[in-house]
This record gives structure tokens, C-alpha cells and sequence, in this order.
């Protein structure tokens, strides 16, 4: 495998596995790492990770997972070609061959992906408004210029399994857009987890799990602290 001259291999902290990443373009949080630690995983599942950037969620989830779960693999979902090929150079350096990449629009998402997965985790742009002066390859990825929930939710509810599970992260305070957003796809909320900085600070973000088909019923965790 080869590095470009601005992509640097980062340590995940975890296994010492490692990640490519682009000096010169968008790279991934604690959010995101939040998110892997939240989703439910089986045995068997076929995961999709939407709006995957460089990676991050789905090979965070994997290095948690791949010693208890058996016979996971994963479809990366992502617009942009510099961010999916880093994908593709992380899962060669590790040595992992149940990884897959998509490249395209989740809204033009191919026939063959119809109802293939069980679970699908996504840490989407979850902003509104322009980018102004920033970097348009780095907007897309925070603000919702190319991609919206409602489109999301769409992609969601035509590539998961009935029964399947969607994880996903967004703002706080578009808490009440997220639920009756995906229940409009037939993706019923069964779990939320507020997200705050500090105790008594007031989240910012919110993590759900959502169930195809899933019956009315929904579990409020207590509040994470990302410190």
C-alpha cells in the first residue's frame, strides 16, 4: 500500500490497528467513535456505514466487535472518491477483507443493495446553511449541501432488512425532526442517548437506534459524557 504525500496512517488506539487519513481533508471526531461504541452488533450482521468519510465508524466498530461477533462485513457509503479510497488503504494496511466501498449519492443507492443489510450505522452532516469560506470538500461533510435526513432516512429504509437497525448521531435539537423522520420510513425509534461535554452542560448531540418495522416504543439512556 501506498501513502499520498498529505495522507499519514493515524494509530486507532485500539488493537494497533491504524487508519489513513488526508492532512488536506475532513477527518473524523469523537463523534464518531461515540457512534461505534453505541450500535448493537450480531453475529452475521451485514453493516452499512453511510455517510462513511475516511472510515472512522465502521473500522472503529469492526476493532470493537471482530473478537466477540463473528462474520460481520461491511459496505462503506461514501460521495467522495479521496475519502473512500483512504477507506480502502485503511482496510488494506490491516489485513481486512470483509470490507466493501461504495463511491456515489446515497440517493441514487443501487437496486442490488435492496433490503441487504441488518444494520446500518451513519454519522451524517447534520448542519444547515452555507459553507461560506470553508473548503467545499470539508462543508459537505458537517452541512447538509449535498445530502439531507430526509434523503438519509430514505436510503435507510430501502437498504436494511426488515427487523434491521439504523444508528445514527445527530444535533440535539433536531431531536423531534430525527423521529418523525425515520418514521416516516418505517424506522421506529427504540433508543435515544443525549451526548454532553460536561455533567449539568445541556447535549448537543443525541445517538438512536431505530428499528424496520419495529413496534412504538422508545428507551431514553442516561446522558454520556464526551469529555
Amino acid at each position: 500500500m501506498q501513502l499520498g504525500e498529505y495522507e499519514v496512517l493515524e494509530d486507532m488506539m485500539i488493537g494497533g490497528l491504524k487508519i489513513a487519513q488526508d492532512t488536506r481533508l475532513y477527518r473524523f471526531t469523537s463523534d464518531s467513535v461515540l457512534l461505534s461504541k453505541f450500535a448493537r452488533v450480531k453475529n452475521g450482521d451485514k453493516i452499512a456505514d453511510f455517510c462513511a468519510g475516511s472510515g472512522i465508524v465502521a473500522f472503529h466498530l469492526y476493532a470493537l466487535q471482530r473478537e466477540k461477533k463473528k462474520d460481520l462485513t461491511f459496505t462503506l457509503f461514501e460521495l467522495q472518491k479521496e475519502l473512500s479510497t483512504l477507506s480502502e488503504k485503511t482496510a488494506e494496511y490491516n489485513g481486512f477483507d470483509n470490507f466493501s466501498f461504495e463511491c456515489g449519492r446515497l440517493q441514487e443507492i443501487p437496486e442490488r443493495y435492496r433490503e441487504q443489510f441488518s444494520l446500518i450505522v451513519c454519522n451524517p452532516p447534520y448542519e444547515k446553511g452555507g459553507f461560506d469560506n470553508e473548503e467545499y470538500c470539508k462543508a459537505i461533510c458537517r452541512k447538509e449541501l449535498t445530502i439531507n435526513l430526509a434523503e438519509i432516512a430514505q436510503a435507510a429504509a430501502f437498504a436494511l432488512k426488515f427487523g434491521g437497525r439504523m444508528c445514527m448521531l445527530h444535533r440535539s435539537d433536531r431531536l423531534a425532526e430525527v423521529c418523525y423522520t425515520l418514521k416516516a420510513q418505517n424506522l421506529e425509534v427504540k433508543k435515544i442517548q443525549p451526548v454532553a461535554s460536561v455533567p449539568n452542560a445541556k447535549p448537543y448531540l443525541v445517538m438512536v437506534e431505530a428499528v424496520k418495522g419495529g413496534k412504538p416504543a422508545c428507551e431514553l439512556l442516561p446522558v454520556l459524557y464526551n469529555r
